[in-house]
């Protein structure tokens, strides 16, 4: 991917020197909630979850974060030795990071303004280890980046990016960038739900399921439109600006959505595949809902919602 000439956006706040940012003296505890879940119990959840969505904790305590009501669980808040950093990175990741954030929101601007609506993007928390995701309690690096919805932020730990090219061999060598944007486009895909009204509608709709699997399917929808948003940013990225795209970045990306699909993922962790606990679709359907993005470049064509679209 070929980035030098994307506009980096400001909208970003640094925290990876935060001195209370890791979990040894940062200060939190950990969710315990109501059934005093364990920290073996998180990492298990953690693990099965561990792909880009809309913030992960909902395996461990539901959907209400989602909307910022309900009972969270209570965090402490982080200590910091001064105030976050705000702008464009300079180091290499953090300007690629920045670039790619510049590029998702005009992008974006432009399609809103198509349809006569405004568009505000969403801001980057850069952090090691963990930090105060907010509205949405902690944010972890092994919960993986989310999108909180209350606070119309994405938190990234970008050491995710080595564990997406090493532990999930989702990506290698310079493809691994285009990756970094996939999963960052799929974030701010959650971003224009949350615009749209769809996360609010889901929220809803979740709390009212009879069944746990419900609720489940109702998320994979969530996060395989998610995918198909970020395919049409890249399909507008690239008439913007040919040649931004190289040789294997495709097929990276399509790498890391079967690497990271729900099937995959369990069978690595477990050994064994339950569809009825899926929160983010399986490998063939990240893979197929990306593509129809990137194919088509249209909004509507995510509409993973509509009758027999799953």
């Amino acid at each position: 991917m070929r980035y030098d000439d994307f506009r980096r956006s400001d909208d970003i706040e640094d925290r990876r020197d935060d001195s209370g940012g890791g979990m040894g003296g940062g200060g939190f505890g950990l969710p315990m909630g109501g059934g005093g879940l364990g920290i073996g119990t998180i990492i298990v959840l953690g693990l099965v979850g561990y792909a880009f969505g809309i913030d992960p904790r909902i395996l461990i305590g539901g959907a209400e974060i989602l909307s910022g009501g309900g009972q969270a669980p209570t965090y402490q808040t982080d200590r910091r030795s001064g105030p976050a950093k705000t702008g464009a990175p300079k180091d290499e990741v953090g300007s690629m990071i920045s670039g790619v954030l510049g590029e998702i929101d005009d992008r974006w601007s432009e399609i809103f303004q198509s349809s006569g609506q405004n568009y505000t993007g969403p801001r980057i928390v850069l952090f090691r280890n963990a930090t105060n995701g907010g509205r949405c309690g902690m944010a972890q690096s092994a919960m993986g980046p989310f999108y909180c919805p209350p606070d119309k932020q994405i938190f990234l730990d970008t050491s995710f990016f080595r564990e997406v090219e090493t532990r999930f061999r989702g990506c290698s060598g310079n493809a691994c960038k285009f990756t970094a944007a996939y999963i960052i486009a799929h974030e701010a895909g959650h971003h224009i739900q949350n615009l749209l009204g769809i996360l609010p509608r889901v929220t809803r709709l979740q709390q009212q399921a009879g069944s746990k699997a419900e609720a489940n399917a109702l998320q994979v929808k969530v996060e395989l439109q998610a995918d198909c948003l970020a395919g049409v940013w890249v399909n507008r990225e690239e008439k913007k600006r040919p040649g931004f795209l190289e040789a294997g970045d495709i097929d990276a990306a399509l790498t890391t959505a079967s690497a990271i699909g729900d099937d995959t993922l369990q069978r690595k962790a477990t050994g064994r595949v339950v569809p009825d606990s899926f929160t983010h679709g399986s490998a063939a359907q990240r893979k197929q809902w990306f593509m129809t993005g990137y194919k088509q470049g249209t909004v509507q064509a995510c509409n993973t919602f509509a009758q027999g679209a799953l």
